[in-house]
């Protein structure tokens, strides 16, 4: 199945910008409009006049029409894909309360179109590839908790109460008339919302043909108004023979900064490309030699990945909504989250294949034209590319999920440093897997050279997404620990270039020193190494700037929606 990203710039004046941005108001609402968007982001560069910084942060978005081959689907499917579409629109509401809270408030106080369709991208006044930093005047900082916690909480506050839902992944946390902080399922809280898009799920599963699908959409729809996914997380994983799938439902903890706790709402419709993910199939059974060969000692690497239930697959997104599309955009999922199901049932590692190769093509490559030694840009290779970020989430499966020492799971010992330090694991453990498998001849494509200089490159791509997110965080913790054990030269002319055996050590050694921080549980180890290395320092800053002043995007907006895949 072959997908097409069709790339769009558009170059209005200001004067037209106006008249459009009116038009498209007044014309029913779409899932999302964006391409009014896409029009917006592109015509902050024209106005000289205009000096307000986060114009020039809107271009950075390049504008992506999301797109596949539909044939792969049956009529039944196709006929599925307009509820599908309307219960993941209603995601993008309940993140917008999570993330930031009234929505058309905000919306409605914005009278400049640009501003308000960057607000859009952002689900807030915050710009999440700048730190958080806010964009609109009069806008305080970005309160770690969200909307999940009152801004005005504070931890102290917070741990004292003992709330018995005090770590819920699936509520918020409100004051009553007198100020008391109370818990509030999300069940509840967002009812009526829920409601409907229970109803619409219910709506595919009526005509869906695929036994699986149809049970899986119907556990879901359950499981949306009681907070209870286990059933649901185990029908979808046990998902085998579909071509159309949905992820939806509150999954991720990234927005909730201050603890970690709070899942936040997303949604992905996906078409399956079956070609590539017969590909995947041989790495599945490697897990357990994989797992074994970790380079800890074995008290760090007990656990045994279940092969049984483990999946590896490539997918076309047609639809993103809510956390994941939220500032830059996903490419590749692994899930379930809940420990417990993937102990014994596995987890699905899905490569968002379409958006990866868009992200590619118009970022990835142009960066490494700046930033990459000249004689090693032929190293850069979309293989590559798709396979550190594939090997990134088979990472996620491995390791450590309890630790050593009695602390309980690493999660909990680690707290809101977690997601950081885990999103480090999977990318350095990644690499790991991909050397050993290289040297072994398990992975014939391209050469080891080809998966380091794509993963140096692959930094400089992620880190211009901030340092503030998990990602940026562990982003900066590899970038820095390579630099200090010399895995990489930045030359005179301020290109980079890998220094193959130190890199092969470095890989090594970051590998083993995260597993075992994780089996340790050492919280207070962890936040040391992201204070002092979970940071975008001053010279890397520069080369940066660099890219922004060659005009290369950051990320990746969509077009999207049942008109863009031309079924209205």
């Amino acid at each position: 199945m072959g997908a097409n990203l069709i790339i769009h710039t558009f170059n209005y004046n200001t004067k037209s910008l106006a008249s459009i941005f009116i038009f498209v108001l007044n014309m029913s609402k779409s899932i999302i409009p964006l391409l009014l968007i896409s029009i917006l982001i592109f015509s902050c560069q024209d106005n000289p006049d205009e000096d307000h910084s986060s114009y020039n942060s809107i271009s950075t978005y390049m504008p992506v029409k999301l797109i596949t081959d539909l044939d792969a689907l049956s009529q039944v499917e196709k006929n599925m894909l307009p509820h599908l579409f309307e219960a993941a629109d209603i995601m993008n509401d309940l993140f917008w309360v999570q993330a930031y809270g009234d929505k058309e408030s905000l919306l409605a106080s914005i009278s400049n179109p640009k501003l308000r369709a960057f607000a859009e991208i952002n689900y807030g006044p915050w710009d999440r590839l700048n730190d958080n930093a806010p964009f609109l005047d009069n806008v305080e900082l970005k309160p770690l908790g969200s909307n999940f916690y009152p801004s005005d909480m504070t931890k102290e506050e917070f741990e004292e109460l003992g709330l018995l839902d005090e770590k819920g992944l699936y509520s918020m946390i409100r004051r009553d008339e007198v100020g008391k902080l109370y818990t509030i399922p999300y069940h509840e809280f967002f009812r009526e919302k829920l409601e409907e898009v229970s109803g619409h799920l219910l709506e595919a599963a009526e005509i869906c043909e695929d036994v699986e699908l149809k049970k899986y959409l119907q556990l879901k729809s359950k499981a949306l108004l009681t907070d209870n996914y286990t059933e649901s997380d185990i029908a979808w994983i046990n998902m085998r023979n579909n071509t159309l799938d949905i992820i939806i439902g509150p999954t991720e903890h990234y927005e909730d900064a201050l603890y970690n706790y709070r899942t936040a709402y997303e949604a992905y419709i996906l078409v399956k490309d079956k070609a590539w993910s017969k590909k995947l199939e041989k790495y599945v059974n490697l897990l357990p030699q994989l797992q074994a060969e970790l380079p800890v000692s074995k008290e760090y690497k007990q656990e045994t990945p279940n092969t049984d239930a483990a999946q590896l697959n490539a997918y076309d997104v047609i639809f993103y909504a809510g956390d994941c599309n939220s500032g830059s955009k996903t490419i590749a999922v692994n899930l379930p989250n809940d420990e417990e199901i993937q102990i014994k049932y596995g987890t699905r590692r899905s490569q968002l294949k379409n958006a990866m190769k868009a992200k590619f093509d118009h970022i990835l490559l142009p960066i490494s034209d700046i930033l990459i030694e000249k004689n090693q840009r032929k190293h850069i290779t979309f293989n590559a590319f798709f396979s550190n970020t594939m090997f990134h989430e088979v990472a996620h499966g491995l390791g450590i999920k309890e630790t050593i020492n009695g602390k309980g799971s690493v999660r909990e010992a680690l707290g809101e440093t977690f997601s950081a330090l885990e999103e480090g694991k999977a990318d350095i453990l990644g690499l790991h897997m991909i050397t050993q498998l290289k040297e072994k001849g398990l992975i014939e494509e391209g050469e080891l050279m080809d998966y380091y200089v794509t993963f140096l490159a692959g930094i400089f791509r992620s880190v211009r997404f901030g340092a503030s997110s998990a990602h940026g965080k562990a982003n900066m913790l590899r970038f820095n620990y390579f630099k200090d054990h010399n895995a990489f030269t930045r030359n005179n002319d301020g290109t980079y270039a890998v220094n193959f055996e130190e890199m092969k050590k470095a890989i090594i050694e970051l590998s083993s020193l995260i597993i075992k921080l994780q089996g340790d549980g050492d919280k207070a180890r962890v936040q040391e190494m992201m204070t002092n290395n979970g940071v975008i320092k001053e010279a890397l800053q520069k080369d940066l700037d660099r890219l922004s002043d060659a005009s290369i995007p950051v990320d990746i907006v969509f077009e999207q929606g049942l008109d863009v895949l031309g079924m209205n």
